[in-house]
């Protein structure tokens, strides 16, 4: 396994794996024999971030989420884990009542949800301290400097450690963390987008992003981390939901003229490497010029084994050349 610093308070910055684990379908979709087997296997090759969320998985059961942190607080108990795991939650985006959803009914991100959710996730987890929290979601109803003190509040308290943002505006981004940066307060200094080899379409809008999508690391996040090297990319979905696998899963808004050529280069890098496609985007992310962790989630222990053999591929300065090339 290889280690990337994120964070830059020395209180709570951390070593973590290259290779960050999804928990998002663990205690739903997948069972928990499968979910503690898979865990196991990730911390023996190494592994020591895992990712998951208040509201995970939701939408399996018409609920309102809560089965991802309680699987891995009753694995971190029966392992006798402690704090050499890294564990990162998020909130805002859990529905308020069941057969909701973060479209209609998101807790959100005011100062008093943020401590109750953060308390809620601390007990389902076992954890004291929560390594890592996300504003998952946006929150227009609250104002940004309450959610920013609400944020460091729990930081300076210790119950968080590290605080980081997904799918918001970049220019959200920015501005909260000049709000805190003004105050003095700790800032989001991680940011979770879907990322991957192939680029979507950024202008499809859905019910979450009515002016096109902001879950996705497009140019300008990608510009600003260029220009922030203390930030950290957690890519989320960088294997498309196995669609380099199973081409008919490719989302439609892939479907444009760009993505040919991409796939063709990653194909061709596979056969070159005789590693998979999977995991040549897992290593075209990992050992890239920016601080990018990809975030991969499985459902066996077979697929956790694919992506565990992307840390050791290592691709040729021209092999990226052809990547980032191909459009």
């Amino acid at each position: 396994m290889k280690y990337r610093t994120i964070g830059t308070d020395p209180k709570n910055r951390r070593e973590v794996s290259v290779l960050a684990l999804g928990a998002m379908l663990f205690g739903s979709r997948t069972d928990e024999e499968t979910a503690f087997a898979v865990l196991d296997r990730y911390v023996e090759a190494g592994g020591n971030f895992i990712d998951t969320s208040d509201n995970y998985a939701f939408w399996v059961d018409g609920g309102q989420g809560g089965q991802s942190e309680e699987l891995l607080g009753r694995w971190r108990r029966s392992r006798g884990i402690g704090d050499e795991i890294f564990i990162a939650t998020k909130l805002g985006a859990r529905p308020l009542a069941p057969g909701t959803s973060y479209i209609d009914n998101p807790e959100g991100l005011s100062a008093k949800v943020i401590r109750e959710a953060a308390e809620r996730s601390r007990e389902r987890l076992g954890m004291e301290k929560l390594d890592l929290l996300y504003a998952h979601i946006e929150d227009h109803r609250v104002p940004l400097r309450e959610t920013v003190e609400g944020f460091a509040e729990l930081v300076a308290e210790g119950t968080v450690g590290l605080l980081g943002v997904s799918n918001h505006a970049v220019w959200r981004v920015e501005r909260a963390r000049a709000i805190a940066a003004a105050a003095g307060l700790p800032g989001y200094e991680v940011l979770q987008y879907a990322h991957s080899h192939l680029r979507p379409r950024y202008d499809v809008p859905d019910d979450l992003f009515p002016d096109g999508s902001l879950g996705h690391a497009g140019p300008d996040l990608l510009g600003y981390l260029r220009e922030e090297p203390a930030l950290t990319l957690v890519a989320y979905s960088p294997l498309l939901k196995g669609a380099y696998t199973y081409p008919d899963r490719l989302p439609a808004d892939f479907d444009h003229p760009g993505t040919p050529a991409r796939l063709a280069a990653l194909r061709d890098v596979a056969r070159e490497t005789g590693a998979t496609v999977n995991q040549v985007v897992l290593s075209w992310q990992i050992g890239g010029d920016l601080p990018i962790l990809p975030l991969a989630g499985v459902s066996s222990l077979a697929q956790l084994e694919e992506n565990l053999a992307a840390v050791d591929l290592e691709l040729t300065e021209e092999q990226r050349a052809r990547l980032d090339g191909a459009h």
